[in-house]
């Protein structure tokens, strides 16, 4: 299922949300810039489980995170593309110019870790990236080389990051979120 495929749920408002998390909604969605923040609406809508995930996820990208939002990002971007979930990626392209990820940068971690001009802690974490969300695990082999580049920590978030968004690229397709921007 695509997310221009009809919605599964739709973005809820004040009612199906209640005034909390529709308070964090209309927050998000002026942090995005956009009318609303479809993710947030959808989710929005269990209305105890998103207030628990929305800390962790919040955590994840950069508040109090051991790896570097730029890191982040190169994980997300390639999860998102791994599991053609535009949603995310809409999301995340957006994100990732304003922490130093333009679209040259972009194209190539779409492409893969063989790309010319990546970093090879960038190659590391594409390639991680690639056998986690594909396999369900990383080698020893490339478990060998993504350790040297993160500490014990930035691993373990490694393995969160890449869990969490291959699992909420699979949350946006299934409930068929609609994309926040026309493009």
């Amino acid at each position: 299922m695509s997310a221009i495929e009809p919605a599964r749920i739709s973005p809820g408002g004040f009612k199906e949300l209640g005034p909390l998390n529709w308070a964090i909604a209309k927050l998000g969605a002026r942090a995005i810039r956009a009318p609303r923040f479809s993710l947030f609406n959808v989710l929005g809508q269990h209305r105890l489980l998103f207030l628990a995930w929305l800390p962790y996820s919040g955590m994840l990208l950069g508040m109090l995170s051991k790896l570097s939002v730029k890191d982040a990002e190169v994980v997300i971007l390639r999860v998102g593309h791994l599991r053609d979930c535009e949603y995310e990626l809409q999301q995340h392209r957006r994100l990732a110019r304003t922490r130093g990820i333009g679209p040259d940068l972009q194209k190539k971690i779409f492409e893969g870790p063989d790309a010319e001009g990546l970093t090879d802690r960038q190659r590391a974490l594409i390639t991680a990236t690639d056998e986690f969300v594909v396999t369900r695990g990383v080698s020893q082999q490339t478990w060998a080389v993504l350790s040297g580049h993160l500490t014990k920590p930035q691993l373990i978030e490694f393995c969160l990051l890449a869990a969490q968004y291959d699992g909420l690229a699979a949350t946006i397709t299934t409930l068929g979120v609609p994309l926040d921007f026309p493009d």
